[in-house]
């Protein structure tokens, strides 16, 4: 899980396809590949060292100065006396001494540091997910999802995606959200997510066997969460609504709506298309009922027009007899100003 700035700058990235152990193999490879360039120098020019201590350079002694000398800084009881020799010394065993530390804390930072600080930024993050939205799929439908949660007013910081796409998700990034690379099929994905403590999540995974199986894992974590659902199928409806999705949205069936509605006259697939937008004139608005509300019938309300409501879950329209006297507890539906409103 990463957090990027929108305006950091974006570099490209391609995932390695060694692994842990074999990158690790190759970097030691190359420090002693380094390590066994200087000491071939020093062999050759072997007499132009000097040993303080017995007067004698064997292989031994040109193996622990070429360690040390590449490690350290050396110690002085082997030092260079002629030119050529502190000149190789100069130009080529300190680029080594560096290239050398360079790959060791580059490891370090690679399996260590880097590892712990993922954690620990992770952690951060997830203190803060409470009340959010989670995406997982990040396709079309989970795209234009974002952008409509952003012109809705939605904190992109409180909106996490999960993909396994990388393209999907640095797009995902530059738009602030959270981004998770991995399977939302998987308990431990939904659960660094947070699911539990999500208000909504919506799964649009691109197949509708992924999509439930998506939906029936984050059901078994959270009772709570409103899980809402994108299939392509009408047999898969009902098997989503089973798995667990308060909302089921079929994008082929909706398209069917509004071509159909289109027919009865010019205006009525352009008002339902503006009641779903953010930027409409008009706005379809869920809300509980308030003790204003109470004992008034759903056509008096002053807060908007009143389409529909529901109560101990069932589904009551503005023209039903139930519909004239509005209890607390009622769900009500209600078409509100929208932001285009002139």
């Amino acid at each position: 899980m990463r957090l990027k700035n929108r305006d950091e700058e974006l570099h490209l990235r391609r995932r390695s396809g060694l692994p842990d152990w074999a990158s690790l193999g190759l970097r030691i490879l190359l420090a002693f590949l380094l390590v066994g360039i200087a000491l071939v120098g020093h062999w050759l020019d072997r007499e132009g060292l000097r040993d303080n201590i017995d007067g004698h350079i064997s292989f031994i002694d040109l193996l622990y100065f070429t360690m040390i000398t590449v490690t350290t800084v050396g110690y002085g009881d082997i030092v260079p006396v002629t030119n050529s020799a502190r000149l190789f010394d100069t130009f080529v065993v300190t680029p080594i001494r560096l290239f050398v530390w360079l790959i060791f804390l580059g490891t370090a930072y690679d399996f260590l540091l880097r590892r712990t600080w993922y954690r620990w930024r992770m952690k951060v993050i997830q203190r803060r997910l409470t009340g959010h939205v989670v995406i997982a799929g990040y396709g079309t439908s989970g795209t234009e999802a974002l952008r409509e949660l952003q012109r809705r007013g939605c904190d992109p910081a409180n909106i996490v995606v999960i993909d396994r796409d990388e393209r999907a998700l640095a797009d995902a990034e530059q738009c602030g959200a959270v981004v998770l690379d991995g399977d939302a099929t998987r308990d431990k994905t939904l659960e660094i997510a947070h699911v539990a403590q999500a208000s909504t999540l919506m799964v649009s995974a691109g197949r509708d066997d992924t999509t439930i199986l998506i939906v029936l894992t984050a059901r078994r974590l959270s009772e709570n969460v409103r899980i809402s659902a994108v299939v392509r199928s009408d047999d898969n409806e009902p098997l989503a609504r089973q798995a667990g999705a308060d909302v089921v949205i079929n994008p082929a069936s909706f398209a069917g709506l509004l071509l159909a509605g289109s027919t009865n006259g010019p205006h009525v697939a352009e008002y339902l298309t503006d009641l779903a937008a953010a930027h409409g004139r008009v706005a379809l608005r869920e809300r509980d009922a308030t003790p204003e509300d109470v004992g008034r019938p759903l056509s008096a309300l002053t807060t908007g027009l009143g389409v529909r409501m529901f109560r101990k879950g069932e589904c009551i329209g503005f023209d039903q007899r139930e519909a004239e006297n509005i209890q607390l507890g009622d769900r009500i539906v209600e078409i509100v100003r929208g932001t285009g409103q002139s």
